[in-house]
């Protein structure tokens, strides 16, 4: 059996670059689509993919097919404009631009898609979170993502093709925006400050690093039969103090924690987490390494 021959969009990007890494570790071939060929010169993996630099948004049809020619299945990552997820160009801009280019690579004969959705999607709703609780996104994208999911879906009917919408949940590690709050708490100890502000921490999330993500996301690409919805997260519900915690004493550092500082985000619940029983099953059918 031939490796399968994988394109991923946003290769560059804080998921895709380890993606891409997980695929070539499972033998894959790589086709990897990113805007700047300089920042993509700077991967590790650099060497090792067919590197096409490219904006997704700006290509037409025949662009497209040029792209996906040869390809087994195509991970769309790529998306502009994170993390701010209040604004308006997610369903403006990043929407149709999105749905055009996945229609193209299916209209040019890509059978498997997997993109990236997000938690998000299910809005403000508390507690474990499965497949089957109903998408209610409150926040622009949120409401893109699944508003492009829906179009996906509309799709398949007119071209049937295999879909794997994978919601991440949230993810640190390398690659992570500078702003976020393992980031900023790096930096903190990396410059001996000895105060860290942050809100109380007492909100409940779905906590992995992205290496894990992108292993779970490498494992779904050989899942080639299954076509749906899966979370990809941890499945375990951690506090954000705790999260905090855990990494001053990886690090053997000690900051007093300035806890409420900052006031809870409006954008999300106090405390939800993904169920992972779907993504389990998944993995654990093709033996693929998922470490959950």
């Amino acid at each position: 059996m031939s490796a399968l021959h994988v394109l991923v969009t946003g290769a560059t990007g804080f998921v895709g670059r380890h993606l891409v890494a997980q695929l070539l570790a499972r033998g894959c071939r790589v086709r990897a689509l990113a805007r700047d060929l300089e920042r993509a010169r700077s991967m590790p993996w650099f060497d090792q993919v067919q590197f096409v630099a490219g904006d997704l948004q700006l290509a037409d049809a025949g662009q497209v097919a040029n792209w996906v020619d040869g390809i087994d299945a195509l991970a769309h990552l790529a998306w502009p404009g994170l993390p701010n997820y209040q604004a308006l160009f997610h369903l403006e801009q990043n929407l149709m631009a999105d749905y055009r280019f996945v229609k193209h690579a299916v209209e040019a004969g890509v059978a498997q898609v997997l993109v990236t959705g997000t938690c998000f999607e299910y809005g403000m709703q508390s507690g474990p979170l499965d497949e089957h609780c109903p998408a209610r996104p409150a926040n622009p994208y949120g409401l893109a993502k699944h508003s492009l999911h829906q179009f996906l879906q509309a799709l398949q009917k007119h071209r049937p093709f295999t879909l794997q919408w994978a919601r991440l949940f949230y993810l640190h590690g390398e690659g992570q925006n500078p702003n976020s709050l393992l980031a900023a708490l790096d930096r903190a100890i990396d410059s001996k400050a000895a105060v860290f502000d942050m809100s109380a921490g007492e909100q409940l999330r779905d906590f992995q690093p992205v290496t894990e993500a992108a292993r779970q996301l490498a494992g779904l690409l050989h899942c080639a039969g299954f076509s749906g919805v899966v979370n990809c997260a941890s499945g375990r519900p951690v506090a954000v103090r705790s999260l905090v915690e855990q990494r001053l004493r990886e690090r053997g550092a000690e900051l007093l924690l300035n806890l409420g500082h900052y006031p809870y985000p409006s954008h999300e619940p106090m405390a939800f987490w993904a169920v992972t029983d779907r993504l389990e099953q998944l993995l654990a059918a093709q033996g693929a390494p998922h470490g959950l």
